[in-house]
């Protein structure tokens, strides 16, 4: 992992940065694709995704970490990157409470494009986030959480260590009571 800026982690094929105005177009196709988004309620739309940027963007000035982009990086020079936009991949403050789970409670998460999917991208971006954590903040634990079967997550959480709390099990509050991705398992990591 390298540090390419205060608010820029590069890894040998990542680039987690800032959101940028050119990222709303391919992040927003994304968000609303249904395969990328079959662990989540339902698509996001444009405004949705927005608004998410824009949250990001002020999580990362407030805190010094968010969910940033996530971008490719190129072969040869360690400063290119592609441009290509993979996904999202960092870290935030819950939004909710998980019942039982120390408060405030900050999450790793990643979410890439289908055609970045299954490569170890989320791994490797997840393990330099940790690391970043580690080096930028006081931080002594995060938390990931996904849908009960979301095995590819599971199995990203399981590579970084991370271990399954079943006792934190819960009910998504963001999520609608009838929704079959409302059962949301939970894993942890001390720092």
């Amino acid at each position: 992992m390298r540090m390419t800026s205060t608010a820029s982690i590069a890894t040998a094929r990542l680039l987690l940065r800032p959101w940028q105005p050119r990222d709303l177009a391919s992040f927003a196709a994304m968000n609303a694709d249904p395969t990328v988004m079959r662990y989540f309620p339902a698509p996001m739309t444009l405004a949705e995704t927005e608004a998410a940027m824009a949250r990001y963007n002020a999580q990362l000035a407030r805190d010094g970490f968010t969910m940033f982009a996530c971008e490719a990086r190129g072969n040869g020079d360690p400063d290119k990157t592609t441009g290509e936009l993979l996904g999202i991949l960092g870290a935030q403050t819950m939004r909710f409470a998980v019942p039982n789970l120390p408060q405030p409670a900050v999450e790793i998460g990643w979410r890439l494009a289908t055609h970045a999917q299954g490569k170890g991208l989320a791994t490797e971006g997840a393990n330099a986030i940790l690391n970043f954590l580690r080096e930028t903040t006081s931080l002594t634990e995060v938390v990931a959480i996904t849908a009960v079967a979301n095995q590819a997550s599971r199995r990203v959480m399981e590579k970084l260590g991370m271990t399954y709390a079943p006792e934190l099990t819960f009910e998504h509050p963001n999520i609608p009571q009838d929704s079959p991705v409302r059962r949301t398992v939970l894993y942890r990591r001390s720092l």
